[in-house]
């Protein structure tokens, strides 16, 4: 989706020899505008590759109202809409003019996320929705990563994304998901909700003082609306 007829002609003789070159079937749909392409709009496209800067309605305006299961990558001549670029979670962020080499990055990006999305879709419906889940994928920096449950010491919820912290990663694992949502997914049996802003997990709980839970250097707070789950899940374990 771009209004130059040049880099539209340019985009079609890459994805035409990255297919040629892979073997990959392209069903290929071109549109000179956002708005153009928002009445047509077919929510079975995987990958979009759109300008920022379009007549009526731009790229960024566009990324807003497009399903969850369809990708952008965004083609733009302008680099200061990196940002604005992450923060609507694109795939990737490609300066005009492209190369193969930066297209077939970006676009080994879409493969790769689809190869995983698939995996994550096709598992079996045991494991992906009872308490025996034994691992999440989540959207993270263009990628989207495996997590095992039993590696989260603890979630925290930011205004827009949260934080997943790690017991053997000292960088926590950021993604653009509410907490109601990870809290929906995550095992109840597992995992509980200690505050606005934290879900922990329970067997991962060693110390609990002052009305903080205790992870090393870190101390989560314990809000009185929750209070009480917690206190009867550890009454039961105490003697």
């Amino acid at each position: 989706c771009d209004d130059e007829e040049t880099f539209v002609q340019h985009l079609n003789a890459l994805l035409t020899r990255y297919a040629q070159e892979t073997g990959i079937a392209l069903k290929i749909s071109t549109y000179r505008d956002g708005a153009d392409l928002v009445d047509p709009y077919d929510a079975s496209l995987d990958l979009i590759f759109l300008d920022i800067q379009m007549p009526e309605l731009n790229g960024l305006e566009f990324s807003k109202i497009v399903p969850g299961n369809t990708r952008i990558i965004f083609t733009t001549a302008f680099g200061q809409y990196a940002l604005d670029g992450y923060k609507v979670n694109a795939l990737d962020y490609l300066l005009k003019p492209i190369s193969y080499t930066d297209f077939m990055k970006a676009v080994n990006k879409a493969v790769q996320w689809f190869e995983l999305l698939q995996k994550a879709e096709t598992s079996p419906a045991d494991i992906q929705s009872s308490d025996d889940l034994k691992y999440i994928y989540v959207k993270s920096d263009y990628k989207l990563i495996q997590i095992e449950l039993d590696k989260i010491l603890y979630i925290e919820g930011l205004k827009d994304y949260i934080k997943i912290h790690l017991e053997d990663n000292p960088r926590p694992i950021l993604s653009l998901v509410s907490m109601k949502m990870m809290e929906d997914k995550l095992p109840a049996n597992r995992f509980i909700r200690i505050h606005r802003s934290f879900i922990v997990q329970k067997q991962k709980i060693k110390i609990i003082e002052k009305g903080r839970i205790v992870f090393g250097k870190d101390y989560i707070p314990i809000s009185d609306s929750y209070k009480q789950e917690l206190q009867n899940y550890v009454n039961k374990h105490t003697i």
